[in-house]
């Protein structure tokens, strides 16, 4: 099995080694999607903007804390 082979090549590695191939892995996998990431930054621009307006207004961490204990 390619797995299992793949395992034992790892396990072969020095720990310099094992741990830079975890960060690669890693960082392959951390890839945001463009089309989320635009979203995500208009939806901030738009609540920042409505905040500068006065139309909301910011809630503390403990007005949050209190909505969710009831």
């Amino acid at each position: 099995m390619v797995t299992k082979e793949i395992k034992e090549k790892i396990l072969a590695l020095n720990e310099v080694e094992r741990v830079r191939l975890a960060e690669f892995i890693f960082d392959s996998l951390d890839k945001p999607d463009p089309e989320v990431e635009q979203k995500l930054i208009e939806e901030s621009e738009r609540r920042y903007q409505a905040y500068k307006e006065g139309r909301i207004h910011p809630v503390s961490m403990n007005e949050i804390r209190q909505r969710y204990k009831k």
